[in-house]
């Protein structure tokens, strides 16, 4: 029932800023946290960021921390993960998760950091 759909990915240089948006469905928020996630091929899924879907406060992993920041427009149903600082050990597929009963995935863009 809940769908997302990611978008902004692509490739981007080191240092440089990249912002990626969640397109969900309607009126979700107050039901799910919303996260990122991201995995690189051989690594583990890591998540990257989280905006609690009561209250909306926000927690980061400790590698993005102070260089990525996620928000949500409740009137445009989107999430955002807004980088900064971009590394080249950021390159991975980005994806949006809606967590919670019936929650779902976002089909995952490529985020490539690279000179």
């Amino acid at each position: 029932q809940v769908q997302l759909k990611e978008s902004g990915g692509g490739l981007v240089q080191p240092g440089g800023s990249l912002t990626l948006s969640c397109v969900t469905s309607k009126d979700i928020f107050s039901k799910f946290d919303m996260r990122w996630y991201r995995q690189v091929p051989g690594k583990e899924r890591e998540l990257v960021a989280v905006i609690f879907g009561s209250g909306g406060s926000t927690n980061y992993g400790e590698s993005v921390k102070g260089r990525f920041r996620i928000s949500r427009d409740v009137f445009k149903n989107t999430v955002y993960l807004s980088m900064n600082n971009l590394k080249p050990e950021d390159t991975a597929v980005y994806t949006c998760n809606a967590f919670g009963p019936s929650g779902t995935w976002g089909q995952g863009i490529q985020v490539t950091v690279s000179s």
